[in-house]
């Protein structure tokens, strides 16, 4: 009987399970730390950006979050290379031991009203330090359970690891939602969004004991027995333009595309709910963990069909199918979660007509810039309301004005006034604004009663689903295309680079994009052209993975 035959018929015993099992429930708890900071945002925000203003709060909690994934793929190196040179288990017991410290420490920092500046500092210092972990995590964890499983059900072995992100995400919406519930709003605003933080520190303590009951994986055993191991990991992945170029290939013509599918499908369609759509955020969370639910078996489905199909062709559909649809799926999401939005939005649409040389580009990173030209005006407050705007270009030297509907409002120039004459006109005329706009139909926030829940759910579920469909397989695929000697090392970076970067990037990207267009769409192109160059590289230039014997 042939390996891969025997491999197939093989059913999983209670062995295979336990390194499944050890694993997956390791790497669900470094998730769950990691995605807190993205479900806490708002708060955090509150908590340690208090010194500046509310939008740039905002965009400043989201680099913080982004400068978790922005060091992750140097964790994808130092671990990386530690992995293939010291082991597999060694490493990510490592990595989850900085993960749960880190977690547990944010749950304890003062605020910014509290020690000033220092707060923020150490709060990004946290996500540093829980990034390079992060970084360092999932190739080993992905590594051990693949190089543990029977040829031709890697893709079922594998696909245990794939569901821990989503359960990750969906723990922590649920120990959030527990939290708020049973603490109340008030609460949870002051101090109670500190417990799920400091959960963690029980949740490091049985991950680290289950992890100890493992053994190193066989295939590494053997290699080091075998005197195969590769002396320098980085030189031989990195500096031989054979790895080399696997690498950048695996990087854009598949975890890019994977990266950016996974995180518009869970990350970034919770960001919209709430922050463009306006919807309740503890209905936001309610839908989206229920989706996570519907959705998560699949994950397991696809990794087992990618044994029989291959990896590629499930990979590159789904990137494919998030790339065709994502525009009228997230339009459907607006009708269904606030259709008074919808309406109003195509009842009476909205223009801001101003001198292009009037509007900035309204990222103030340091909090200290006032925009106050009547474009600036205009435009910070539409996109604080979640308003959708066009841009209409007028006469040079005109002042702005905001046309809703068939009403034009002009603005004011604030840069020509001074500060107390500033801050009473600018208070008359945002309630002017206010008040038409809601006079033209726009809601303040989404009204609860009106989400259409059932088919918000089916949407986020279909998200999931293409998400399930790109991730599932990608585990063993990146296993499969590297050799065992400099395999955790080079996996990690380019799944690290394409998800930290690529996909870490995405909700700040988006957010950028949709403020200087006024288009609540228009951050979809950025998953969209990236799936789409993904799935062209993917079928040029990548090979089928399946059948490939990774102790060869």
């Amino acid at each position: 009987m042939s390996e891969t035959a025997e491999g197939e018929g093989r059913p999983v015993g209670r062995k295979d399970g336990m390194v499944i099992g050890a694993a997956s429930v390791g790497t669900v708890f470094e998730w769950y730390d990691f995605y807190l900071y993205g479900s806490l945002a708002t708060y955090i925000t509150h908590h340690f950006f208090s010194g500046v203003n509310e939008t740039t709060g905002y965009i400043f909690a989201l680099l913080a979050f982004a400068a978790g994934f922005a060091v992750r793929p140097f964790g994808a190196i130092v671990f990386g290379r530690l992995g293939d040179l010291w082991g597999r288990k060694n490493t990510f017991l490592v990595t989850m031991l900085l993960m749960g410290l880190s977690t547990f420490v944010v749950g304890l920092l003062p605020s910014y009203e509290q020690i000033g500046v220092a707060a923020p500092i150490l709060l990004v210092v946290m996500r540093l330090i829980q990034g390079l972990a992060l970084g360092g995590e999932y190739g080993g964890a992905a590594t051990y359970v693949a190089e543990h499983a029977p040829q031709g059900r890697r893709g079922l072995y594998t696909s245990f690891i794939q569901i821990t992100a989503t359960f990750g995400l969906f723990l922590s919406l649920v120990v959030i939602l527990l939290t708020r519930s049973g603490v109340g709003e008030e609460t949870f605003q002051a101090w109670g969004w500190r417990i799920p933080f400091l959960i963690s520190i029980l949740l490091l303590g049985v991950s680290l004991w289950i992890r100890l009951q493992l053994n190193e994986s066989p295939a590494f055993q053997r290699m080091v027995a075998e005197g195969k191991a590769s002396k320098k990991p980085l030189k031989d992945a990195f500096g031989r333009w054979s790895n080399l170029k696997i690498v950048l290939l695996a990087l854009v013509g598949l975890t890019a595309g994977q990266a950016v599918v996974w995180y518009t499908g869970q990350f970034y369609a919770l960001f919209f709910l709430e922050k463009m759509l306006k919807v309740d955020g503890a209905l936001t969370n309610s839908l989206v963990a229920i989706a996570l639910l519907l959705g998560t078996p699949f994950f397991v489905f696809f990794g087992w069909l990618s044994d029989k199909v291959g990896r590629k062709p499930i990979i590159m559909a789904g990137c494919l199918l998030a790339a065709v649809t994502y525009f009228p799926l997230f339009g459907a999401l607006t009708m269904a979660a606030n259709p008074q939005l919808a309406r109003a939005a195509a009842s009476a649409p909205v223009t801001v007509i101003a001198d292009p040389a009037d509007c900035s580009f309204q990222f103030d990173p340091v909090g200290k810039t006032v925009f106050n030209t009547s474009c600036d005006l205009a435009k910070s407050y539409l996109a604080k309301a979640g308003i959708t705007y066009q841009n209409q270009a007028a006469p040079a030297g005109s002042l702005a004005r905001v046309q809703i509907g068939d009403r034009v409002l002009p603005s004011f120039a604030g840069d020509k006034m001074d500060k107390a004459g500033f801050k009473d006109r600018k208070a008359v005329w945002e309630k002017d604004l206010g008040a038409a706009l809601k006079a033209a139909g726009y809601p303040a926030k989404a009204d609860s009663a009106l989400v259409n829940k059932p088919l918000v759910v089916a949407i986020l579920t279909l998200l999931v689903i293409y998400v399930t469909m790109v991730y599932g397989p990608i585990a063993a695929m990146l296993v499969e295309l590297f050799p065992t000697n400099i395999r955790y090392t080079s996996m990690s970076l380019p799944y690290h680079i394409g998800n930290g970067w690529f996909g870490g990037f995405l909700p700040t990207t988006a957010f950028a994009m949709v403020a200087a267009t006024g288009d609540i769409y228009y951050g979809l192109w950025y998953p969209v052209v990236i799936a789409a160059v993904t799935v062209v590289v993917g079928m040029l230039f990548l090979r089928e993975t399946k059948d490939v014997d990774i102790e060869a």
